[in-house]
């Protein structure tokens, strides 16, 4: 039988890696925000994946969490252990 789930969309990953990033540097929202200069609620949506994202913001927001954005793209950083489970 084949698998038929759908995988999530690039916006999706994003934005899940961004929160887990961000929760991992215990680092809230709002200075994400400052500090990627983008507002508290646009940071929000993009972490729900609510947000079509511009290369621009991403790269805003990969500097702000000190991360090579290609590494916040990728699929299998939703596999490393969740805040959680620390």
């Amino acid at each position: 039988m084949k698998n038929t789930e759908t995988p999530p969309s690039a916006r999706i990953i994003f934005g899940q890696n961004v929160r887990r990033v961000r929760r991992l540097k215990e680092m809230s929202q709002e200075e994400l925000a400052f500090r990627a200069d983008i507002s508290r609620t646009y940071l929000s949506e993009v972490e729900r994946g609510d947000r079509n994202i511009s290369v621009d913001n991403m790269e805003a927001l990969a500097i702000a969490l000190e991360m090579e954005l290609p590494d916040l793209m990728r699929h299998t950083l939703l596999a490393l252990p969740s805040e959680d489970s620390r």
